[in-house]
């Protein structure tokens, strides 16, 4: 019985891992380069492996040398394309004290039309680019 149910178990983990490797093709970019700082204006984005069924993409921004001050982001519709052009939404850009560097992190979330979550990407890069 045991062993049955072990067997199960591994079975469900497997179905699991499975599924979530589907929503692994989704891919983020963004580039620094040319971005003012302490700007409120997001930077373009390309998104690729956008599941279908997506309605709305939620982008947000974490400052990994300062994880607590709150960035936010912003939820666009999304179109079908995977170009998001610069200034999309508004936001606390990157504005690190003068002379540092610190690591920014985009995650998008791809929402479908009840706000469930098809999928996940996430990009990261240092601001200002050297």
């Amino acid at each position: 019985m045991r062993l049955k149910a072990l067997g199960t178990a591994a079975l469900a983990a497997g179905m699991i891992a499975s599924s979530s490797t589907l929503a692994a093709d989704m891919g983020l970019h963004f580039s620094w380069s040319g971005y003012p700082a302490c700007s409120s204006s997001s930077p373009g984005f390309t998104v690729s492996g956008v599941p279908s069924g997506t309605v709305k993409l939620a982008f947000r921004m974490v400052d990994r040398n300062m994880p607590i001050y709150p960035h936010g982001g912003g939820t666009i519709a999304y179109e079908g394309k995977g170009a998001i052009r610069p200034g999309a939404f508004s936001y606390a850009g990157p504005c690190p004290p003068p002379g540092r560097q610190h690591r920014y992190t985009w995650t998008v979330r791809a929402l479908d039309a009840e706000g469930n979550v098809l999928a996940t990407a996430s990009a990261s890069q240092k601001f200002p680019p050297q």
